[in-house]
């Protein structure tokens, strides 16, 4: 029996999901993951040329959302405390203050992040995971909602860092922007979009609905059988005859929640076979490598072929 999804406004998601799409022109399905990620709790990187609309899609976020939106532009002198803050003395009190760097902020651009060494790439791991960061002994919580948006430009570009496999398990999901198609970049040309930061947009929900909807996301079924559907996909992603290197267990985790999050947008309360196809590839696809030389996409492709829907 189909039971009604978990309560959620949903004209009011639907109103967020517009207004994105009238800020990222001709690019709804990435809005749509880009909403998936963030329901479901995660962080998100976007791989692309420059120009496309990286930061674009991360400042109308925050502004849909009535979140604050700190970025960070990662050069190769960037220090980690450039990121989490620093310890100041002061003089007066005879004591340590704690300055919190840009990163204390609910909406996070990391921009060009392969662009900095990686120790100051490290510096965004445990605020990722742990949701707090370390200085000095002490620990510092951060804000809620956080959620991570980072940038990185295509690895064959000069000065750049490639990302370990271990920062780039910390993102639930990797996609890309790409060129926009004609009627977008026409409307762009004319004059009659605006984008980029400068461009005003609504807030329509604010962070406690944010947080609200975040934990209806978990209120979403997913029954034995879709388990089994997904352990199918984790294990044949762990074959070393035809994978390098397979799905974590985080990343286990994190596929049913994207699952559930895009369930919950389409206005149901269970997960279907459908939902797991349609979060696998941005879940994957910077995770899974295969032993052929092949993309990406075409190994995440492949992983689904071996893994028929009953």
């Amino acid at each position: 029996m189909n039971r009604p999804a978990p309560e959620l406004d949903r004209h009011a998601l639907q109103r967020v999901e517009d207004s994105l799409n009238r800020a990222l022109l001709g690019k709804p399905e990435a809005v749509r993951l880009a909403l998936v990620c963030l329901l479901a709790n995660g962080h998100l990187l976007i791989e692309d040329r420059p120009g496309v609309g990286k930061t674009t899609l991360a400042h109308a976020l925050a502004q849909v959302l009535g979140l604050d939106y700190h970025r960070i532009q990662f050069t190769s002198d960037l220090l980690p405390g450039d990121v989490v803050g620093v310890s100041v003395f002061d003089q007066a009190h005879s004591r340590f203050d704690f300055h919190p760097g840009p990163i204390f902020a609910q909406v996070l651009l990391a921009d060009e992040v392969n662009r900095a060494p990686p120790k100051t790439q490290s510096a965004l791991l445990e605020a990722m995971q742990e949701r707090q960061v370390s200085v000095d002994g002490r620990t510092h919580l951060l804000p809620k909602p956080f959620f991570v948006i980072a940038t990185q430009n295509p690895a064959e570009q000069i000065g750049t860092h490639p990302l370990p496999e271990s920062q780039l398990d910390r993102f639930l999901m990797s996609i890309e922007l790409g060129y926009p198609e004609a009627s977008a970049e026409r409307a762009l040309l004319e004059g009659s979009a605006t984008t980029g930061p400068l461009a005003p947009v609504t807030a329509e929900i604010g962070p406690a609905e944010l947080l609200d909807w975040q934990r209806t996301v978990s209120a979403v079924t997913a029954r034995p059988a879709l388990l089994d559907y997904l352990q199918a996909l984790l294990r044949a992603s762990r074959d070393p005859a035809q994978f390098r290197t397979g799905l974590s267990p985080r990343a286990g985790l994190g596929l049913l929640q994207a699952a559930r999050a895009h369930a919950l947008i389409d206005g149901r309360a269970f997960v279907t076979p459908d939902d797991l196809r349609a979060v696998l590839p941005p879940v994957a696809i910077h995770r899974i490598a295969s032993r052929e030389a092949e993309p990406g996409a075409a190994t995440v492709s492949r992983l689904l072929e071996c893994v028929p829907v009953d």
